[in-house]
């Protein structure tokens, strides 16, 4: 009996490491969490914010939460996101400034290294607040101009920082442009193209503040003739901010609708938004290249916003 009791023991453990070592290995990697932070802007945000969430939720990457401010005018007091709660904080924001308190949380969760994604007018907001300006390196409008750092631009293959006077900020006519890797051997570009065609967007030009870009990922080169500054202008780019991640992407403009909106249903702006969140959280990139990925000469759309089955 004794020798009977001994071998069923010793086969319900055996049954019971299999079956654990079954559900460990059958788990799914958890999902990142990323909080998208909107309710004013210049932009579309009721469209915009919705449509990164899509994006990011629809990766199998990312569990996503949104936060709100009041509208603009409002009481922002109750405006008070749990930043430390979340692996990566993406900018959709311009609009009245937060309470104190609340810049304070995201200075300490940027600051103790924290991820950021800032996305297309996020740099436009918070002019007169130079710790962010450093956060976002470049900026535009809401009243920039020389005070708030040189212009930033490439001429022949190097950054230029232009300390002439003039206004931060300008875009010429939405258009579709050949965007031109600048290091293709940072985890977010790596496997590109290094030259593919974004869908019709605004390209932002003029821009200018701190200009503390760590990795310039992508520039594009503005038109005169739609009215751009006629220069090489860097819209991809690593921010140098002490231990944190920051990713920041100018291109992206919303459309009127989600069915209507280009610049973000361009399989290369998806791409670059999921790859650069991921860094941002974690500072690796493990996703491949996928297979709708733009050429040199014409875009991709994915209007549903999901990449394609690999």
């Amino acid at each position: 009996m004794k020798s009977f009791m001994t071998k069923f023991f010793a086969v319900l453990a055996l049954v019971s490491a299999a079956t654990a070592f079954t559900v460990h290995a059958d788990a799914k990697p958890r999902r990142l969490k990323a909080l998208v932070v909107s309710g004013q802007n210049n932009h579309n945000w009721p469209v915009s914010h919705l449509v990164l969430e899509r994006i990011l939720e629809q990766s199998g990457l990312f569990e996503v939460d949104i936060a709100l401010t009041a509208p603009a005018g409002g009481d922002m007091s109750g405006f008070k996101p749990d930043f430390a709660a979340y692996d990566v904080v993406v900018l959709d924001y311009n609009g009245d400034r937060w309470p104190a308190e609340t810049d304070a949380a995201f200075l300490d969760y940027v600051q103790g290294g924290g991820g950021v994604v800032v996305y297309h007018a996020a740099d436009n907001a918070f002019a007169d607040w130079d710790e962010f300006n450093r956060i976002i390196a470049l900026g535009g409008w809401e009243g920039r101009n020389e005070k708030s750092g040189p212009y930033c631009y490439l001429k022949d293959g190097e950054l230029v920082l232009d300390h002439s006077a003039g206004p931060g900020g300008s875009h010429g006519a939405q258009r579709e442009y050949a965007m031109h890797c600048r290091n293709a051997k940072h985890p977010i570009t790596k496997g590109l193209p290094d030259n593919w065609m974004h869908a019709q967007d605004e390209m932002y030009d003029r821009m200018r503040g701190p200009a503390n870009i760590g990795d310039l990922l992508y520039s594009g080169m503005t038109d005169p003739a739609t009215g751009g500054s006629g220069r090489e202008e860097p819209l991809v780019f690593i921010v140098d901010y002490g231990r944190a991640r920051i990713f920041h992407i100018m291109l992206g403009h919303c459309g009127p609708t989600a069915e209507n909106n280009p610049a973000m249903q361009c399989a290369g702006f998806q791409t670059l938004l999921l790859r650069g969140t991921e860094w941002a959280a974690t500072g690796k990139v493990k996703q491949p290249v996928p297979k709708d990925f733009p050429t040199t000469t014409s875009v991709s759309l994915r209007r549903d916003y999901r990449a394609p089955a690999e």
